[in-house]
């Protein structure tokens, strides 16, 4: 019994950290900016940026400023697709930007472990490099210089 808790407790250690919300010093369009111009220098593809709280608006409903900025490496996401197709339904990346209700700019984004958790991959070392990039990207995009 100890042991079927101790399991339990660990498997629901590793999915309950799956999302990164790390704070930015900069406004939400700053930091999709920043967010954007960083990952095109990496050699990367922005494919899009959703305006979620656009999209409230344009329906008549209220939402805090959020945007989702999606992004990726065709060499690296068809890599990991090529061992398990299903990892193209949380690809590309994402990075969602976004106001709380505090006013705080936040930018949130999936670990890259989740990746391998939940499909069949065998790509440690492809993870750690996106886990990695998501790190670098976000400590960088929610730099700004503050008055």
């Amino acid at each position: 019994m100890k042991k079927f808790l101790l399991l339990t407790a660990f498997s629901l250690s590793l999915f309950a950290n799956s999302i990164i919300v790390k704070e930015s010093h900069c406004s939400v369009d700053a930091t999709v900016q920043k967010i954007k111009n960083i990952v095109s220098k990496k050699g990367l593809h922005v494919f899009a940026v959703i305006n979620h709280s656009g999209n409230a608006k344009a329906v008549g409903m209220k939402l805090n400023e959020a945007k989702m900025v999606i992004f990726g490496n065709a060499k690296l996401g068809t890599a990991l697709m090529q061992q398990d197709m299903t990892v193209g339904l949380d690809l590309p990346l994402r990075i969602l930007v976004f106001r709380d209700s505090d006013g705080k700019v936040k930018m949130a984004y999936r670990d890259g472990s989740w990746l391998a958790n939940h499909h069949l991959l065998n790509a440690a070392k492809k993870i750690d490099k996106v886990n990695n990039a998501l790190n670098k990207i976000t400590d960088k995009a929610g730099q700004c210089k503050r008055d």
